[in-house]
């Protein structure tokens, strides 16, 4: 692996959710299961390269409530760096809310990310010098497209993007040349280049200026493309139990194969069997995922041999 450290700029969420045992009953108190999670694509990256064995640093916002605290005692644990993170004290950290049927679906949810507006250009700019000193950057969709463009314009370190939904894939189509690589999925990556089928998407990415594009299709697997050629590469078998964290792992994994040294496909299939790992997991960041992990994913594969063979 190469010396160095991670930078990862993006979001952190409080996931608070309710499953009913009952149907639901409008305006009425419902009994039910509640539980409590952190998540955030930008801490979701963060925690799975930690466990990756990644030196990481996290640049987003927090406030001044319980659940900055939680974060921070959390990422401190995982041996993520939070000394460069916004505080705001007197906003509350952001949260997720849902509330599920005895289905397990969605009825109703509310999200409040308002404070990830506080990681600003001026934040970017103050922290130039550590992120120039950074192996690669990673950035998340959840910033404002002003920091987005601010990190894109001055960051000289490798730029690894990740779109969170079709909507906020919009906010990198005036920066797509500048990035080193991009992990959508097919619908934001449709998003972006008008291309459906998730290959000639891949390909329609490299066309626009990215290093490296790595498009996930789900239970599909992954298309990928650089200037030297594009690949179909197919899902890993996987038992799973919940898919909420497939693609952060994925992201990490992507963003570690980088600094490993190796080149696209070998990327893509240690990225695959990342996501694979990461299912298996109640939990939307699997404990068990590491790199022996992974690898034993790739040997049980259709691929065979070691993970970058």
């Amino acid at each position: 692996m190469k010396s160095g450290f991670a930078a990862v700029i993006g979001g952190v969420n409080v996931d608070i959710g309710g499953r009913s045992f009952a149907p639901l009953i409008a305006r009425d108190s419902n009994p039910g299961r509640l539980s409590v999670s952190l998540g955030g694509v930008g801490r979701n990256v963060a925690h799975n390269l930690a466990l990756l064995g990644v030196k990481t640093e996290l640049i987003t916002a927090l406030g001044g409530d319980i659940w900055a605290s939680e974060i921070r005692k959390s990422c401190a644990e995982l041996g993520i760096g939070l000394s460069r993170a916004v505080s705001a004290a007197g906003e509350p950290s952001s949260t997720y809310l849902y509330i599920a049927g005895p289905d397990g679906d969605m009825a109703l949810a509310l999200c409040d990310m308002d404070i990830i507006r506080r990681v600003t250009p001026e934040v970017v700019e103050k922290n130039l010098d550590f992120l120039n000193s950074a192996s690669l950057v990673v950035i998340d969709g959840n910033l404002p497209a002003e920091t987005i463009e601010a990190v894109c314009s001055i960051v000289t370190a490798p730029i690894f993007a990740d779109p969170v939904s079709v909507t906020k894939a919009e906010k990198f189509r005036p920066v797509l040349s500048r990035l080193y690589a991009i992990k959508p999925n097919a619908l934001e990556a449709e998003a972006l280049t008008g291309e459906s089928v998730p290959i000639r998407a891949a390909e329609a990415l490299v066309r626009l200026g990215v290093n490296a594009a790595f498009v996930s299709d789900g239970a599909r697997g992954m298309a990928v493309a650089d200037k030297e050629g594009s690949h179909l590469l197919p899902a890993f078998s996987a038992d799973i139990v919940n898919v909420t964290g497939g693609g952060d792992a994925a992201m990490a994994a992507i963003a570690a194969a980088y600094l490993d040294g190796i080149g696209l496909v070998p990327s893509a299939r240690f990225a695959l069997a990342a996501g694979a790992v990461a299912v298996e997991s109640r939990e939307t960041i699997n404990p068990a995922m590491s790199r022996n992990a992974i690898a034993e994913k790739l040997e049980k594969s259709d691929f065979g041999g070691k993970a970058y063979e």
